[in-house]
């Protein structure tokens, strides 16, 4: 993984795309902010018409994102307590989501890569890692 402070820049297509990527995650902390979460600690993103979890339905067991809609939704209010409880991962990936951010807009707008001039190799690496944590989180708080 190279992590640099490299002479390369990112073209103004990468840069457009960073900046999109930017508003696509941050509308995810907007729309968190406008659902009320579920006090059940699972199920608010059916306030956005979305269909309950059918893993939950078929097997009795939450998934391992189940809750997550919630954590954010509590995690936005500065309820990290209710964020945790509905699903840990949730605090994990907001914080990602907060630092991607930061990093998309700095990128883009200085027109020189922070930290990397390879983020899909970050992206794989945080991927699989999200990945790992999610199952061992599922298993750790199902069984």
């Amino acid at each position: 993984m190279n992590v640099t402070n490299s002479t390369d820049r990112p073209d103004r297509y990468t840069r457009i795309l960073l900046s999109i990527l930017a508003a696509g995650l941050l509308s995810v902390f907007a729309i968190a902010v406008g659902l009320e979460p579920d006090p059940r600690g699972f199920g608010t993103h059916q306030q956005l018409g979305l269909p309950g979890c059918q893993f939950r339905k078929w097997s009795g067991f939450a998934c391992p994102h189940c809750g997550m809609t919630t954590s954010f939704s509590n995690l936005v209010r500065g309820r990290f307590e209710d964020a945790w409880r509905a699903n840990p991962l949730g605090i994990v990936l907001a914080a990602v989501f907060a630092v991607s951010i930061v990093w998309s807009l700095t990128t883009a707008v200085t027109g020189r890569w922070m930290v990397t001039d390879q983020p899909f190799q970050w992206f794989v690496f945080g991927a699989i890692g999200y990945l790992v944590l999610s199952v061992a989180i599922w298993l750790l708080t199902t069984f």
